[in-house]
């Protein structure tokens, strides 16, 4: 999982490369719940960088992207995004891999 330092280390990864925006926050329980499963998850999608973006941290991006509930997934690549999974429930691991396999052609 990689984590922005910066603002413009966070938009690096939007105009380039495949990513999988992960919002979360240290206060959301429902991130919590799922952040241990997140390796498995991104093993399975090892072609895929998975960007954690802190929603406070953040919150103008997260505003600006309609991300109003956590935890949630925002995928892109190379500028172009191609799905999301926002809102505000408690998501499986099954979920979020069928979500990232309805959105990635390898």
């Amino acid at each position: 999982m990689i984590i922005p330092k910066s603002l413009e280390e966070l938009a690096s990864y939007v105009e380039k490369g495949k990513n999988v925006f992960f919002f979360t926050a240290d206060w959301c329980g429902d991130c919590r719940f799922i952040k241990p499963q997140l390796p498995e998850i991104e093993q399975d999608f090892s072609d895929w960088n998975f960007i954690e973006v802190d929603r406070d941290k953040y919150i103008d991006i997260a505003a600006n992207w309609s991300i109003f509930g956590i935890p949630s997934f925002v995928v892109i690549e190379d500028g172009k995004e191609l799905g999301r999974l926002v809102n505000k429930n408690r998501k499986t691991k099954q979920e979020i891999e069928d979500f990232l396999k309805s959105v990635t052609v390898d």
